[in-house]
């Protein structure tokens, strides 16, 4: 495990075309409406905020935060869309392969998309680096969902005694839903590494 931080896109960053797979048997939130029920792309996301979050199976920086996930699903779920990405290579971590994504899912109650993203692509277009990494997008007026808030969930980390609440992130989702500025001292998000491809760990992580 290595311990990186979030390498902080920058605000106002276009969210990247995308069309990614589902994790099979997954429950899916959004409605598909479209040719591909087992996909989701960035053009069904258009009209409503958009939470991103970088998770996986095996983390122990994701497995403390999960019970605040379920209840971000609660409290926003009928707000915004919310995804989950797997972007860890499945050459080095099986463990984060489809079917423990779906036990994840499962024991946790999730009910929105769970994507895999097996040549990590997404992940490198939005420099995400560690899980979790969580990005908040909005919709402009010309329907184009740009980069409101990438960061932290809060300052609890395994082992610091910090109680898990999801403020950093709550606020920010307070705030885009409120039509208002997001708070500009946005703190990175720590955890594990994403596990990039045998020698294709992108340039601006090594």
């Amino acid at each position: 495990m290595t311990r990186t931080s979030s390498k902080m896109l920058p605000l106002g960053t276009p969210l990247p075309v995308f069309d990614l797979e589902v994790v099979p048997d997954t429950n899916r939130q959004i409605a598909f409406g479209s040719d591909k029920p087992n996909r989701v792309s960035s053009s069904q996301l258009l009209t409503k905020p958009l939470l991103v979050m970088f998770i996986c199976a095996h983390c122990p920086f994701v497995k403390h935060v999960e019970e605040q996930i379920t209840k971000l699903q609660e409290d926003y779920g009928e707000l915004v869309q919310i995804l989950a990405i797997a972007s860890n290579s499945l050459i080095t971590h099986p463990q984060d392969g489809p079917k423990h994504l779906l036990a994840q899912a499962q024991k946790n109650g999730w009910n929105f998309p769970y994507l895999l993203d097996p040549n990590q692509s997404f992940a490198k277009a939005l420099r995400a680096a560690c899980t979790p990494d969580f990005f908040i997008f909005s919709p402009t007026e010309e329907g184009q969902q740009t980069l409101h808030y990438r960061g932290q969930l809060d300052d609890s980390r395994p082992g610091n005694d910090i109680p898990v609440t999801g403020s950093d992130l709550r606020l920010a989702l307070d705030a885009v839903l409120k039509g208002l500025v997001v708070f500009k001292d946005q703190k990175p998000s720590i955890g594990c590494n994403i596990k990039w491809h045998p020698g294709e760990e992108p340039h601006w992580f090594c």
